[in-house]
């Protein structure tokens, strides 16, 4: 069995504006609260889970996309 990322918690001030703003920009629904995160589904096995948090760390996400993907997220982020 491959092994596949299923979720991963994203920090946030305002975990449902993040969650919006994030789904607008990449062209994703974000269906509402689930228990206390506010998820994204990314594709058929990844949700982002936005939490919010007082403090900080680094973080870097890396999503593999098409060029036409590439064009159709810078365009939505003008």
């Amino acid at each position: 069995m491959a092994i596949v990322l299923d979720h991963t918690i994203v920090p946030a001030r305002d975990k449902v504006a993040s969650a919006k703003f994030f789904a607008r920009i990449f062209g994703l629904e974000y269906e509402g609260p689930h228990s206390h995160f506010a998820p994204v589904q990314v594709n058929g096995s990844l949700t982002l889970d936005f939490d919010e948090r007082d403090e900080f760390e680094h973080h870097h996400y890396a999503f593999r996309i098409s060029e036409a993907e590439f064009d159709a997220i810078f365009d939505r982020v003008k």
